[in-house]
């Protein structure tokens, strides 16, 4: 049930997701504030923090909000407020390394490996005045430490460092099933298409928010 439950929100927010506009290769296109923050925080998010949240309300985790209107309203705000701080943590981080936001579909060829190379998506990325790949610090810190300051607003059950490490390793583990749904995306609308080195596709990606984590 909650497999089923968490697999119906990634795809929700993978679609949400994948309707974004695509980031500039440009460096100084790519890390505009006001484009980045209107990509960020709007009712798209908002909808994919819903996705969360109802996941969370059908397993009851925090279980000390309850099933009611009033704790899916705080799964909600704990999900989108979880999403605020990861993409605060993510743009500063990744602006001063220069790298790629976004993520953009391989030319590899076969189910296997284009499953692997958007799961390594997850976590490296591309130096935007370069091209070349680096490893994805904005994304990991971002999910990592979104993962541990939103224990500041959750109940005590969950108020650990041990519990705050896992929800960020979930955000990347969701991220990582968001990419792979981009990946194969021209594929699920058009079954017979299959396009080939797209430019990046601006949403989530991890874009997931807070990946229906706690």
């Amino acid at each position: 049930m909650r497999i089923r439950l968490f697999t119906l929100a990634l795809a929700f927010s993978a679609g949400i997701s994948i309707s974004a506009q695509s980031p500039s290769s440009n460096d100084s296109d790519n890390y505009r504030l006001r484009p980045y923050i209107k990509r960020e925080v709007g009712p798209k998010h908002i909808a994919m923090a819903g996705a969360g949240a109802a996941v969370n309300q059908a397993t009851d985790t925090p279980s000390e909000w309850g099933r009611g209107a009033a704790g899916f309203g705080r799964r909600i705000a704990a999900a989108f407020g979880k999403h605020i701080v990861h993409k605060g943590i993510q743009y500063p981080v990744s602006k001063l390394l220069h790298e790629e936001f976004g993520y953009r579909r391989s030319n590899k060829q076969g189910f296997v490996p284009r499953v692997g190379a958007a799961l390594r998506a997850t976590v490296i990325t591309r130096k935007t005045t370069t091209e070349k790949p680096t490893l994805a610090v904005g994304e990991i810190s971002g999910a990592f430490g979104s993962g541990l300051i939103s224990r500041l607003w959750q109940p005590a059950s969950v108020r650990t460092v041990g519990i705050g490490f896992a929800s960020g390793a979930i955000t990347l583990g969701v991220d990582a099933g968001a990419n792979v749904v981009k990946e194969f995306w021209p594929e699920i609308r058009h079954p017979r298409s299959h396009a080939v080195n797209q430019a990046p596709s601006q949403g989530s990606g991890p874009e997931v928010v807070g990946g229906g984590t706690f």
